[in-house]
């Protein structure tokens, strides 16, 4: 069994979703671990990673106006707004949402559905760099 560890660097152009899926499927190619289960990590607490589809750009604006209104800025209710009125809201979206993703990998390709793909969802304003771990254990 091996093991194989890699930092992703994600750039976001703020509030959304940022497509990762191909930079995953790159570090999984050059593992040469053909099977096994890949785990992406997070390091921020104010962005999240999800599988969704990938076929309608409308589903990932959905999610956001959906967040939005879940989660608003501005709110009275916060008394953490150190880096600004969208401080609180990103952490609580980080919570409702996924910091770590488990996907299998069979024959060395990534087993998503038609219709999936990985994606770093950021919930601050402005673009970020995130940094996500990979881990590929396998044969």
């Amino acid at each position: 069994m091996k093991q194989v560890y890699h930092d992703l660097v994600v750039a976001s152009a703020g509030s959304g979703l940022t497509d990762i899926t191909a930079d995953v499927l790159r570090f999984v190619a050059r593992s040469a671990i053909r099977d096994g289960l890949l785990t992406l990590f997070v390091k921020h607490t104010s962005a999240s990673l999800l599988v969704q589809e990938n076929a309608d750009p409308d589903v990932g604006r959905d999610l956001e106006n959906f967040l939005q209104k879940l989660v608003p800025h501005n709110s009275d209710v916060y008394r953490h707004r150190a880096e600004g009125p969208d401080d609180m809201p990103a952490h609580i979206r980080s919570a409702l949402t996924l910091t770590s993703l488990g996907v299998p990998v069979r024959n060395g390709e990534l087993q998503l559905g038609v219709w999936q793909a990985i994606y770093l969802f950021e919930h601050r304003d402005e673009a970020h760099q995130r940094q996500i771990a990979l881990h590929l254990i396998g044969d």
